[in-house]
This record gives C-alpha cells, structure tokens and sequence, in this order.
C-alpha cells in the first residue's frame, strides 16, 4: 500500500503548484482522481494507485526536486503563464531544467530581484505561510526623500489604503543620489504591491524597488535575467524555518 496524502499535498509533489495554488486548481474544477472531478478539498488519494489529472493530462510524483533563484527583470510575471501573454518568469529558465518550475510566491511586473523556483511544493507552501514570518528585503529607491517621522511609521507599522496594518518592519536610508532616496526595507508579510503601498501610506513614490533577500538567502551578484542553483546551506536555511 502507497502513502496516502491529501490531494493538494499530492498535486504539490508532482511539482505542478504550490499547495495553496493546487487547492485553487481543485476549487475551478480542474483535477480528477480515477476519472471523477473533485471539487472539495478534503480528499486523499494514494500514491502509486489513484490515478490524478490536471485538465485530463495525468500527473506523479517529481523523481528530482530543483531549487533555483532568479534575477528577474522588470517585465515579466512571476507566474506560468499569463492571460496577457506578457513574457513570465519561466521564460527565462532555458533548455537546461527539463522539469515544471513554478514561482515561489510572487514578485510584482514593475519589481525586479530575487525570486525563487522550484518544483517542490511544500518547499513553496513552507516559505509562503504567513504563519512562517519569512523576511524579504527590498531596496526602494524613492522619489525625492522620505522623513524621520515616516520611517518610523514604517517601523512601527502602517495602516494601507484597503484598512490592512501592516507588521513593524526594518527600515534605514542606505544612500541620497541626486534628487532621490534608497532605503533598505525588510518585511514578512506579502500582501499584494506591500512595499510600494506601504511608501505611499507615508507619502513616497517608489520609482524602483528590488528584492535582495528572503530569509537570508542573497540575490547577492546574479546578473539581471540570469538563474542559479541554491547551494545545499540555502536550501537547509530556507527549509528550516
């Protein structure tokens, strides 16, 4: 007798979405198992047994599990695909990874930096869980200045434009070019366009935003567009959380 596990774990393990993503999959009515469409999502399946497909194509269990961070530019998506057709994440990956990739969370079209992908879904669903506070820092490069008294507000937390306060995060002006401000802002949430919303609650203009880490794992000096392996540690450091 195979394991037995829930349907979105499943679908996670076959390296086709993140668990939240899988659950949205069985929601729209897109997975069967032996034949028959699930919408619900308390349902198990066993590995080596049940028959699951995704829009009829039938899927299993990833044989290797890839780790990798990107570079990305401003301009692409991080998702598969795009209704827009707009140029995603996975575009850039090449020839070399045989394996379905997705995004590890989201990084915005207009925002460039670090983003991750794999096709380990737990791996997505462990970094993405708000329960988990995985910090992600950003450099912001603003549009004229930003006060003492905004940073502070930064730091102990803002009130968005939709209600949402947001967490206390870590912020520090980091450099003054002509006619612009650079602050280094760490945060654990992600709520969507955060950092540009969480400037504006205080009365800055992002002009450019870049993600350099998360949970301590540097972009560091990958060129722009570019893709690397995780080493062993990063993995381990964004597995044990």
């Amino acid at each position: 007798m195979g394991e037995i596990v829930r349907l979105q774990k499943y679908i996670a393990m076959c390296g086709e979405a993140s668990r939240r993503a899988a659950e949205q999959l069985i929601e729209e009515g897109k997975v069967s198992v032996n034949g028959e469409k699930v919408t619900s999502q308390g349902i198990k399946v066993e590995i080596g047994a049940d028959k699951v497909t995704i829009s009829g194509r039938q899927i299993e269990p990833c044989k290797k599990l890839y780790y990798i961070m990107l570079n990305k530019p401003v301009g692409y998506v991080s998702t598969v695909k795009d209704q827009f057709s707009r140029p995603a994440v996975t575009d850039l990956l090449g020839d070399e990874i045989k394996a379905r990739l997705f995004p590890v969370g989201r990084l915005d079209y207009d925002t460039e930096g670090l983003i991750l992908m794999t096709n380990d879904g737990d791996f997505s669903y462990k970094i993405t869980h708000p329960k988990h506070n995985v910090e992600k820092t950003y450099i912001a490069v603003l549009k004229g200045g930003i006060t003492i008294g905004g940073l502070n507000r930064l730091r102990n937390g803002v009130r968005l434009s939709d209600g949402f306060v947001t967490s206390p995060a870590r912020a520090e002006i980091i450099d003054t070019p002509k006619g612009m401000t650079a602050v280094k802002i760490t945060i654990h949430e992600g709520k969507n366009r955060q950092v540009r919303r969480m400037f504006e609650a205080v009365g800055s203009k992002v002009a450019e935003l870049k993600r350099i880490s998360i949970n301590g794992v540097e972009l560091g000096n990958l060129p722009l567009g570019r893709w690397r392996y995780l080493t062993a540690h990063e993995i381990s450091k964004l597995k044990n959380l």
